[in-house]
């Protein structure tokens, strides 16, 4: 049975201290001095519990040292799929994934993480759920790379590949029209014109607000950091708006 503790037992303290700073000697003697540490349960979070690797791909992630943390704890017996407990079950790639944490990622890959483990916080998915509905396209692309599978209309668009796209609205029968639309707003949060143009053609809502979302894909292509000129000033030549008013010119 894994060892539990509380988030503010002073063990737990103290390991998350050296984790989340990227001190690799103070972990190393941590996991020396308690074995059972690295597959502890750390308990006291909303109401769950969550692994050492969980707290390496922590909200807001980047912590120092990532890979070499994950690696000291996967040496002492770290289990790295194993699941959150709480709210959802998701594994520390896929916090990591909902993050954009493209080092500590690519670290626990390489040590045998599921890419297709479910459980993520967006409709129960897997972490590639997670990256591209929180706009983490690093991470996204990586899980790709290695194979993750894109079995959704909305992945495809929002990472601007026109072949899948078109193979699934190809398909018979073929996509809804609120499937059209979700694809529609993923490719503007992508920033993938072509991808928002095609699907266009196909009768999405250019106003379209998902029920997971507060804006149109205007709103969302021109809050994002990304190069989306072009996006956002084609969006609005075809009368696209924000939901708080008219079209802008």
């Amino acid at each position: 049975m894994a060892l539990r503790l509380h988030k503010d037992d002073p063990i737990a303290v103290a390991l998350t201290e050296a984790i989340q700073s990227g001190d690799v000697e103070s972990l190393a003697r941590l996991l020396h001095e308690h074995p059972g540490l690295a597959s502890a349960r750390i308990e006291g979070n909303r109401g769950g519990s969550r692994t050492p690797l969980h707290q390496v791909a922590d909200w807001p992630g980047h912590f120092p040292n990532g890979a070499a943390v994950v690696g000291a704890l996967i040496i002492a017996g770290a289990d790295v799929n194993a699941p959150a407990e709480g709210r959802s079950s998701e594994t520390a790639l896929h916090w990591a994934a909902s993050s954009d944490d493209l080092e500590v990622a690519a670290a626990l890959i390489a040590a045998g993480a599921d890419i297709e483990a479910r459980g993520a916080s967006i409709a129960g998915g897997t972490p590639l759920d997670d990256a591209v509905g929180y706009g983490c396209w690093k991470v996204a692309r990586l899980l790709v790379d290695r194979g993750a599978r894109v079995d959704k209309l909305w992945h495809a668009a929002a990472l601007g590949m026109m072949s899948r796209v078109e193979e699934f609205c190809a398909k018979s029968p073929g996509p809804t029209p609120k499937e059209i639309n979700d694809a529609f707003w993923q490719a503007c949060h992508g920033g993938h014109r072509r991808a928002a143009e095609y699907l266009l053609g196909r009768g999405a809502d250019v106003n379209w607000v998902p029920d997971y979302g507060k804006a149109t894909g205007l709103e969302i292509a021109a809050a994002l950091e990304t190069r989306r000129g072009t996006l956002v000033s084609w969006l609005r030549e075809r009368g696209a708006r924000s939901v708080a008013g008219p079209p802008t010119h």
